[in-house]
């Protein structure tokens, strides 16, 4: 009997879970489309990118004014529904980032991006993604010369305690910006936050207080109770697809 109860509690709890990361997306049962999509094509690049170590501490205020623009809306669709997701530059010439799950099953040319000025992108280029770690990177198509905000990314993690900041957009209210603290590492790449997520805000950056990327927005875990379990990939993920700049 207790077996029985335990087997139960189990599959409840990976039920859940597995719920929690689709960044609002419904599960479609009517009918498939056979489509291509962008997300498997095998390319990757390396990207020019610096690592940042900074020591001034900044305050929310200071964070949100100049990272607000860096961050950005997604729009995906398969043909049948539109998704909503976040995401964020890591350059300035258009290299950004997002979780892999806000595009897995989209379909060539329904990509696009939002900027917090309203202006509206199109996704041009896929350079890498992973299913295991849940992030992609993205080129966004735009003028030649054309100059975007973009967060630096941090060259060490955060350690438990530490402060971060979460800029995204969950349930479409765009841009929404929370703060909380780094609750634990659930494994190497995985780290557990109190900062406020919600659906939608999945592929949203996560800052620490030096106004530096340490992390993406990924999922909460709703158990009807008020519990606050918000998870972030490291921002770690990306950087072996990245050349690194000191």
């Amino acid at each position: 009997m207790k077996r029985s109860v335990l087997c139960i509690f189990m599959i409840a709890f990976f039920v859940l879970f597995s719920s929690c990361g689709n960044s609002g997306r419904k599960h479609k049962k009517e009918k498939t489309v056979e489509k291509t999509s962008i997300v498997n094509k095998k390319k990757k690049m390396d990207i020019d990118l610096n690592l940042s170590s900074k020591t001034k501490v900044m305050s929310g205020t200071e964070i949100f004014k100049r990272y607000n623009s860096a961050v950005f809306m997604i729009f995906t669709s398969d043909g049948y529904h539109t998704f909503q997701g976040s995401g964020f530059f890591i350059s300035s010439d258009g290299i950004a980032v997002s979780n892999y799950h806000v595009f897995k099953g989209t379909s060539i040319g329904l990509e696009t991006i939002k900027l917090s000025s309203g202006e509206q992108l199109n996704v041009e280029d896929i350079i890498v993604k992973s299913e295991d770690n849940d992030f992609i990177i993205f080129k966004v198509a735009t003028k030649e010369g054309k100059q975007f905000n973009y967060i630096p990314v941090a060259s060490k993690s955060p350690s438990v305690g530490d402060k971060v900041y979460a800029i995204g957009s969950p349930r479409g209210l765009e841009n929404t910006f929370s703060s909380g603290e780094v609750s634990q590492w659930r494994d190497e790449n995985l780290m557990q936050i109190s900062a406020l997520i919600d659906h939608g805000s999945s592929g949203g950056a996560l800052i620490n207080e030096y106004g530096e990327v340490v992390g993406i927005t990924s999922g909460t875990f709703y158990d009807g109770s008020q519990a606050n379990l918000n998870y972030a990939w490291s921002i770690d993920v990306i950087k072996p697809y990245v050349t690194k700049n000191h």
